[in-house]
């Protein structure tokens, strides 16, 4: 990335290697001796590494007037630019960041040069219409190829890679991704905030695609450089994507700590800003997987389908597993409205689509979704997810209708969740199996069960765990591993078993605790199935006996 050359070299050294105290002792004396648009806007990088945004772009803003009072084009050119990604991508004020965005356009005018790049690389991220978003990542790796801005490159390659897989054109875009990738790993890039940017870009796509085996394979290599280099892990850059990938991935405890981190981060000024809603939505769907309801609850509240597309799938998760079908089919319905029925985004939510439609026995709504998604799977063969998602849909609407071949279809499922590595949809597609051989071979059924017990025991998945034990007693085996104890309970969940055994019925624990009754009868649900018990009474003699532990 352009950045000014003089007396001040060492701070924009330290600043490309991620330093921001090595920096400061670069820059802090320089801006109390004079003031100037270089140390105000090697200052507010700085103060950007160290997750300050707000005072960050406050500093950008005197670092731009002064490089306007300097008359210094250049320099106010690359912090005009710089303050309309702030604004875009960290505060989401789309008014703000478009005038800095043309102000930067203005400073420039028809001037063919790397700065040029950078602008239209800038204004590209904000543009809302696919063709020219690409359009704009196109003239920006241009002008990085023609200029010799390895920065800008790499960069550029890495948003039209990106933009590339969110307009369902994987194969074009996986390929750029993994060429600004290799980039970074041959030492071509070498700017902290660059690299941050591509794997950025990266973990989005491979989020978006499903692509657990890419991204994996990618992190490795990244914290291989970041050790070499000694940058901060690159399991920090883009905390709200990489934690998505994470959850898919079933890394359940990393995934709670990164997405944790990047609503901590996001948090600009105490405001929502794009990238925090998008962290507060995946935490949200975590704990909807988690089986805590009233948390995942608490994260989504305020969030609209209708203006925020992303939070359809933990609402309608949330919703579907607390019995209301009704609401969950109507955000699904209204969050598929806004997106293209085929695509790959529009996937994940056709799959809640036919589980809800087979719950509430709306059998020709759940024909018709799973054929919608066995569409979307047909236009991208080579998606392991995809086709998997499909056969699973599929295997569910055969086992309501009591037609096909239900179990055909739930080991085509098993296979692609395999292959695209997705622990917790393929301990689903074993429990679905499970039911569809309980009758007929209840051998096998519990061993598919027992594994599907085993994956959920292990991410602490407190709803899909009960539904795994109860499938087990129903086959007649005993649901218990000999790996759950008291220990496994969560800090709520001995608070539970504690009034349990002090005899106190639902509602007083809910007024006790200040939770509502059906998180009570959710918490009581996960002692008994945690700690093999059959009923209330056993859960108050096991208090009675020993009091828990919490973890």
């Amino acid at each position: 990335m352009t950045r000014p050359v003089g007396r001040l070299d060492e701070g924009w050294v330290a600043l490309r290697r991620g330093d921001p105290d090595a920096a400061r002792a670069v820059f802090e004396p320089a801006h109390a001796r004079s003031p100037t648009g270089e140390t105000f806007e090697g200052l507010a990088r700085a103060t950007y590494l160290e997750l300050d945004f707000p005072r960050a772009i406050g500093l950008w803003e005197q670092s731009y007037a002064a490089y306007r009072e300097a008359g210094d084009r250049p320099g106010a050119v690359r912090v005009a630019r710089t303050l309309g990604g702030m604004y875009g991508s960290l505060v989401g004020d789309g008014a703000v960041c478009a005038g800095w965005i043309a102000r930067a356009r203005s400073l420039i005018g028809g001037e063919d040069s790397g700065e040029a790049g950078w602008v239209a690389l800038t204004a590209g991220m904000f543009e809302r219409d696919r063709a020219a978003k690409n359009e704009r990542f196109r003239e920006a790796l241009d002008a990085g190829r023609r200029m010799s801005d390895a920065d800008l490159e790499f960069t550029a390659l890495a948003y039209l890679g990106a933009s590339l897989v969110h307009d369902d054109r994987v194969d074009e875009g996986m390929p750029l991704l993994d060429e600004a990738l290799a980039a970074v790993a041959g030492s071509e890039v070498d700017d902290f905030i660059v690299l941050e940017e591509i794997f950025c870009q990266l973990f989005a796509a491979c989020e978006l695609a499903h692509d657990v085996a890419r991204a994996d394979q990618w992190i490795r290599v990244g914290e291989a450089i970041a050790e070499r280099r000694r940058l901060p892990a690159v399991s920090a850059f883009c905390h709200t994507h990489y934690g998505g990938v994470l959850t898919a991935a079933g890394r359940w405890p990393e995934a709670e700590a990164t997405l944790s981190d990047a609503v901590r981060e996001w948090d600009v000024g105490g405001r929502r800003s794009t990238l925090g809603d998008g962290a507060l939505v995946r935490l949200a769907d975590l704990r909807v997987r988690q089986g805590r309801f009233e948390e995942a609850e608490q994260l989504l509240e305020g969030y609209d389908v209708d203006a925020n597309v992303e939070s359809a799938r933990p609402l309608a998760a949330l919703h579907l597993a607390l019995g209301r079908t009704a609401l969950a089919l109507d955000v699904l319905r209204r969050a598929l409205s806004q997106l293209t029925p085929s695509s790959a985004a529009a996937a994940p939510l056709l799959t809640i689509v036919v589980e809800a439609d087979v719950a509430a026995d709306r059998l020709d709504d759940a024909e018709r979704a799973a054929g919608e998604l066995e569409a979307c799977s047909a236009r991208h063969p080579a998606d392991d997810y995809l086709r998997a998602a499909a056969s699973l849909a599929r295997g569910r609407v055969c086992l309501a209708t009591g037609t096909g071949d239900p179990d055909a279809c739930f080991r085509d499922a098993l296979s692609g969740f395999a292959r695209a590595r997705m622990p917790v949809e393929l301990a689903t597609t074993r429990l679905e199996l499970a039911a569809a051989l309980a009758v007929n071979h209840p051998e096998v059924a519990q061993a598919e069960a027992r594994a599907a017990l085993d994956t959920f025991e292990r991410l602490h998945a407190a709803r899909d765990t009960d539904a795994a034990a109860a499938l087990l007693r129903l086959l007649g085996a005993r649901p218990g591993s000999g790996r759950r104890s008291a220990g496994a309970l969560t800090k709520r969940e001995a608070e539970v078993l504690e009034l349990l055994g002090h005899g106190l019925s639902n509602p007083e624990i809910s007024d006790r605790l200040f939770i509502s009754r059906k998180t009570v009868e959710h918490h009581v649900g996960n002692i008994l199935a945690k700690l093999a018990l059959r009923s209330r009474a056993e859960a108050a003699a096991y208090a009675a006996r020993a009091k828990p532990a919490s973890k």
